[in-house]
């Protein structure tokens, strides 16, 4: 019996990355909330950065009270709640 295909993640190029990790580490120092569209994950992420770490590539956002650890690779958008 194969396998399901599980969708590869959509490459980005290096400038678009770097765009992307400019927006964390200013949101990160500003401790600015943030919304996170995450490849994989239906429903944006919405929270706070309260750790970047750069051994594993998770980004650590806390929201309502507990921490989820997003590979960074899979963050595909960052924006700031509009409310």
């Amino acid at each position: 019996m194969a396998k399901p295909k599980v969708p590869k993640r959509p490459t980005r190029d290096e400038f678009v990355l770097e765009e992307i990790g400019n927006q964390i580490t200013e949101a990160f120092y500003e401790k600015s909330e943030i919304l996170l569209t995450v490849w994989g994950r239906e429903e944006p992420v919405r929270g706070q950065i309260v750790l970047l770490d750069s051994r594993t590539g998770k980004v650590h956002i806390k929201q309502s009270g507990e921490t989820l650890k997003v590979p960074f690779m899979d963050i595909m958008r960052i924006d700031y709640p509009r409310d």
